[in-house]
């Protein structure tokens, strides 16, 4: 138990030209006790081959593709440590990353995740933007503030991403497997927002990982970037409501977002109508309203 082994998944799907960045960064910990599964998700660039060379040193995983919400299942599925960490494949771990997350999980026993800073760079690992933070490291029990659908505010910064997501594996399973329909990107918002409902956790305002922002970034640098976003909040909201009732409050504040910015667009598809019915025929006729009075706000605020 002093030295816990801890798992590094990294989730790839034809990133082939960082993966080797993302894989070395993962085995040249200044911790030893790690084990890296490289889950690819039916890549068709050189990523399989650059995978196999990598031999025993990491236990690879070669599926189809199926999302990133699935890798991180079989991911998790084959993985064995006590602690487990998520990394991009175009992004990158800081050489002492995982000896500051044991530090964290360490000297406080009672959390669940541990969630980081990360420093974002270009292709080149230039850095290109200096984060501002509000607060400080260390613990945070989010767990009133979800339940009551308010999280505005109550973090030192608006988010991270998969990169800079951290669990205990007795707390993940909790959560995992996900389900596989958020197949699309920022499907980590599910893992973050299911986290900090249900256990406190640490923030580290510490950059232990870099993540690349660069044009075939999945959702970072893409036009139809607020799109994508709507349609993630309503996805999210309807699998919070399917499988964490005790979150309803914050699910139905994610979808009356989510229709609002879907409004600012172009409406809400018609492919993503169903979803929204679904979610609204479970509520009562009070939530129901709340919900749409909510969305109409936020339209307006937008």
């Amino acid at each position: 138990m002093d030295k816990p082994l801890v798992s590094i998944l990294i989730n790839n799907y034809n990133y082939g030209r960082f993966l080797t960045e993302a894989i070395d960064s993962a085995l040249n910990q200044t911790y030893p006790h790690v084990e890296v599964v490289v889950v690819d998700d039916g890549s068709t660039d050189e990523s399989r081959d650059i995978i196999v060379n990598y031999g025993d040193r990491i236990k690879p995983i070669l599926k189809e593709n199926g999302g990133q919400s699935s890798a991180f299942n079989v991911g998790f599925a084959a993985s064995q440590g006590d602690i487990v960490c998520f990394l991009d494949s175009d992004d990158m771990f800081l050489p002492e990353k995982i000896e500051k997350i044991v530090d964290v999980f360490a000297n406080n026993q009672e959390i669940g995740w541990c969630f980081h800073a990360l420093r974002t760079v270009d292709s080149n690992r230039k850095k290109l933007l200096e984060n501002v933070y509000r607060g400080a490291s260390g613990k945070y029990d989010l767990t009133t503030s979800i339940r009551d659908g308010k999280l505005k505010g109550r973090m030192p910064f608006d988010g991270t991403a998969t990169s800079g997501i951290c669990f205990r594996r007795s707390f993940l399973a909790l959560i995992l497997p996900m389900p596989e329909a958020i197949h699309i990107t920022l499907h980590d918002d599910y893992i973050k927002y299911v986290a900090m409902g249900l256990d406190s956790g640490y923030i580290l305002l510490q950059e232990l990982a870099m993540q690349r922002l660069h044009d075939n970034n999945a959702a970072t640098l893409r036009d139809d970037k607020q799109k994508l976003k709507a349609y993630i909040q309503l996805l999210t909201a309807y699998w919070m409501k399917e499988n964490f009732l005790v979150m309803s409050k914050f699910s139905n504040n994610l979808l009356a977002l989510g229709l609002s910015q879907s409004w600012q667009v172009d409406g809400v598809k018609l492919e993503h109508q169903e979803l929204v019915h679904q979610y609204l025929a479970k509520v009562t006729f009070l939530e129901k309203l709340e919900i749409l009075l909510r969305a109409v706000y936020y339209r307006l605020k937008l």
